[in-house]
């Protein structure tokens, strides 16, 4: 029963699981990956870029464990029973290793909950859902756009992006439309791509920008009654508060009636 109890308060919002186990999954491939190009050199410019979203990738995690831990209605419960020690580890470069208990964790507490109420969440809560969706897309059209971007322009002379750092900016730049100019693709792949990247900001920027339009404009929702059994005594009361108002509707239209006809006697 604490475990259920436990499993049940550390569940946050459905669509901020399902983003922290995509974010898992992707920190678990580049691990992967970074591990292949460093005891197998071939590609440093790409080891660099994953180097870079490794960092944004962590800055996450740790605003999710102190999320979590502060929330936890037992911290210790959380922190030795939920793994929050692997969480927190995780967040620590040399043990990224540990992210693997998040996808772990973040399955089986999505498991318990149901595919059925997943896909209500989703379907009831679609702009929360968008937000956490377009979050996590920036974050591959960046990591992706740069090391492309940096494989075509590599084999130029005239190359404008050298490094790492440099891609991740122009991508930055781009996919925020401002076009500072400093960094720019001089090949014709990379200005397709560049191409790209500008279509895929517009479109990621457009949906973060109605997700606040809608957050701040639109007005609160009321508080959702809580659902009860029939057998409940709240439920029975609430029968019976109901009935007596509409006998006390029925008294006052009788009461009228019976005005009405003295009035004409």
């Amino acid at each position: 029963m604490a475990s259920n109890t436990t499993d049940k308060n550390e569940l946050k919002d459905m669509g901020y699981e399902i983003f922290i186990l995509l974010l898992s999954l992707v920190s678990i491939l580049n691990m992967i990956v970074a591990a292949d190009l460093y005891f197998f050199p071939s590609d440093p410019l790409s080891l660099g870029v994953l180097a870079i979203i490794d960092s944004l990738l962590t800055f996450f995690f740790l605003i999710d464990f102190t999320l979590r831990i502060t929330t936890a209605s037992s911290k210790s419960a959380y922190f030795f029973r939920g793994m929050g020690w692997a969480d927190l580890l995780a967040c620590i470069p040399f043990f990224r290793i540990f992210r693997i208990f998040r996808v772990l964790r973040a399955w089986r507490l999505m498991q318990k909950v149901g595919l059925k109420t997943m896909v209500n969440e989703v379907v009831n809560n679609r702009a929360g859902i968008a937000l956490y969706i377009t979050i996590f897309s920036l974050i591959i059209l960046v990591e992706f756009a740069s090391i492309f971007v940096l494989k075509v322009e590599a084999a130029s002379p005239d190359a404008n992006l050298k490094s790492a750092e440099d891609a991740v900016w122009w991508v930055f730049v781009t996919v925020t439309t401002v076009g500072y100019g400093d960094r720019f693709p001089v090949t014709a792949l990379g200005r397709i791509m560049g191409v790209m990247v500008m279509f895929g900001g517009i479109a990621l920027i457009g949906v973060l920008a109605s997700f606040l339009s809608s957050f701040f404009l639109s007005p609160p929702k009321p508080p959702e009654e809580p659902e009860l059994e029939a057998g409940d005594p709240k439920v029975q009361i609430a029968q019976m508060k109901k009935m007596l108002e509409e006998q006390e509707k029925s008294n006052t239209a009788l009461r009228e009636k019976l005005g009405d006809l003295a009035k004409r006697l």
